[in-house]
């Protein structure tokens, strides 16, 4: 089973393949024909040289003067059809290039946050640079070689079997031993070309970790441990490197050595066989056959272009065949009023033990504040990511206005919320098209800037030097933690999105920039359903209701007054943080 598997994906990755080229076949056309223009001026030239050869074995020269003119026009036909090859198919090449990076970027988009989970961002990265490449090699240059060279050789073997079809089976003769070493090859290169891949996904890997965490990496002195993670992928993609050429370059001269030795036979034959032939057709034979073996060559090495192509196309396939996020609700709403609940929640991480939530059951009324609490891996964040659908819950339900976050259209559902999360995610773009990202992109400058002032933002950025169309830096690195915060609040003020999530949005904050964010957060909190995942326990002592989660579960719940009083977990958070705080003081 698993060899029939082996067999089969590569004939169905390449005919997967041709599918892109396919809405361009009539440029195709015109590339076939260019290339077989080039091809037929090899049987011509050999000829020519017959005719040339019979011309000065007679006494006889008439006509001899347009010989010349006849070898000229050759290579004019030659440039021409090399021209119309080369150039309409770099046109496909570049179109399928083109048309592949678009749909694994856009299937990126569409995945869930699991598949993210799953995959490192150096492999999802080089798929789209590497390997497209890879593809592009494929499509473009080996095609080129298996089409101009493949349609040269059929042009030889023509001319050879029309001279004299006995002699040139001694050269097809070879035909089955070169197939079963082009065979063998194909598979190894393909499976050495899979795994330089990989290590050229280490290699961005490693090279984007460096380059998003140079603060720490200089803050900690990692630079000699960077550079030796660097060097050992480096020498490992180098490894495969050397392998995939040690492969090619025996190859090519064991080819090159199995045509030599039919082409000794084929000439020590045409001896025996042509003796009674003028020297311009003996000549002329031994041309074409001679000129043989640097077609096939380049077949042969186009042969290793197209198995790493056809390698890197695979790994392209397996994320288009990656099943998309859950997306088969119908149900969508201008407006939800924000009354939440969960019935019986409970989800487990893939390839987890334990359960993250167990039996949550939770109501949170429209406009009300709800504050979530509890040590680190207590379930928090977990319930946001499944209010957000990031994740889909397995047991039990959560509800948004009375039906159920699956029956809903998943744009729709996240229409209705806006999360600001401790971690927040900036563009390297201007000021104004930060706050106004993705689907808010149509707002007004005035709304834009409405949006900041109540953000508590424009104070700082009307002191960059293009104000709201100051550039940013790559993830906002020019801003303090606070502006940046600012800015996200901002975002979500924008949105106007009747559910705020709070993902701990002002921890790690120094006092004055937690003053601005809890001045910005009355006002995005105002009249909206909120729910906060709260580290500091002072910032969320005026919530409606505060959830105490541990291990899973929702242990307790009430105000903060009430749970002071008669709450266990909650006084035990609130005392050591309060204790922390004093011993700090």
């Amino acid at each position: 089973m698993t060899n029939d598997k082996q067999v089969k994906v590569p004939i169905n990755s390449y005919i997967r393949l041709l599918r892109y080229v396919l809405p361009f076949w009539k440029i195709f056309l015109v590339s076939v024909v260019g290339y077989a223009l080039y091809a037929v001026t090899q049987p011509l030239f050999a000829m020519v040289i017959k005719h040339i050869i019979d011309t000065l074995s007679t006494e006889e020269r008439s006509g001899m003067e347009y010989l010349p003119l006849f070898f000229v026009a050759l290579f004019f036909i030659r440039g021409i059809g090399t021209f119309l090859g080369s150039y309409f198919l770099a046109r496909i090449s570049a179109n399928v290039t083109h048309a592949l990076r678009n749909e694994i970027f856009i299937r990126y988009t569409r995945l869930p946050i699991m598949y993210f989970d799953a995959n490192n961002s150096g492999y999802m990265i080089s798929r789209i640079t590497h390997n497209v490449g890879e593809v592009t090699r494929a499509t473009s240059d080996s095609v080129r070689t298996f089409v101009r060279e493949g349609l040269t050789v059929i042009g030889l073997l023509a001319y050879l079997t029309y001279v004299n079809w006995q002699l040139s089976l001694v050269f097809l003769s070879v035909a089955p031993v070169i197939g079963i070493l082009v065979g063998y090859v194909s598979k190894r290169l393909k499976l050495l070309s899979r795994k330089m891949q990989e290590t050229v996904g280490d290699l961005t890997h490693v090279t984007s970790e460096m380059v998003t965490g140079i603060r720490e990496v200089k803050s900690f002195g990692g630079e000699v441990y960077e550079r030796s993670r660097f060097n050992t992928r480096s020498l490992t993609n180098r490894q495969q490197f050397l392998k995939l050429v040690m492969t090619m370059s025996i190859h090519n001269p064991l080819i090159q050595f199995i045509i030599s030795l039919a082409l000794a036979g084929l000439m020590y034959l045409a001896l025996i066989v042509l003796e009674d032939e003028g020297p311009g057709e003996f000549v002329a034979y031994l041309t074409a056959a001679f000129l043989l073996p640097r077609p096939i060559r380049q077949l042969s090495e186009a042969n290793g272009e197209v198995q790493r192509g056809l390698a890197a196309a695979e790994s392209l396939f397996e994320v288009l065949d990656e099943p998309l996020e859950d997306d088969f609700g119908g149900h969508e709403k201008n407006r939800v009023s924000g009354d939440i609940e969960f019935r019986d929640l409970s989800f487990k991480y893939a390839n987890e033990k334990n359960c993250a939530l167990n039996g949550i059951n939770l109501k949170i009324k429209s406009g009300q504040t709800v504050a979530l609490v509890g040590v680190s891996g207590s379930g928090k964040s977990t319930l946001i990511n499944l209010m957000l659908r990031f994740y889909e819950h397995q047991e039990g339900g959560i509800y948004l206005d009375g039906v159920e976050l699956k029956d809903y259209k998943l744009s729709n559902l996240r229409s209705q919320m806006a999360l600001v999360s401790q971690h927040v995610t900036l563009f390297n773009d201007t000021v104004a098209n930060n706050i106004a990202y993705g689907g808010l992109a149509k707002a007004s400058r005035a709304q834009i800037v409405q949006a900041a002032t109540d953000a508590y933002a424009l104070n700082f950025i009307e002191k960059m030097p293009q104000g709201l169309d100051t550039k940013i830096g790559e993830n906002g690195l020019k801003l303090s933690g606070g502006q940046r915060q600012r800015l996200a609040l901002a975002r979500a003020l924008l949105k106007n999105a009747p559910v705020l999530i709070l993902d701990e949005a002002t921890s790690a904050l120094d006092s004055e920039s937690e003053r601005y964010i809890q001045l910005a957060l009355g006002k995005v909190m105002d009249g909206r359903t909120t729910v906060v995942v709260a580290h500091r326990l002072s910032t969320i002592q005026n919530a409606d209701m505060i959830v105490v989660m541990d291990q899973g579960r929702i242990v307790e719940r009430g105000t903060h007054s009430e749970l002071l009083k008669t709450g266990v977990a909650y006084k035990r958070l609130y005392d050591l943080q309060f204790n922390s705080q004093s011993v700090e003081a």
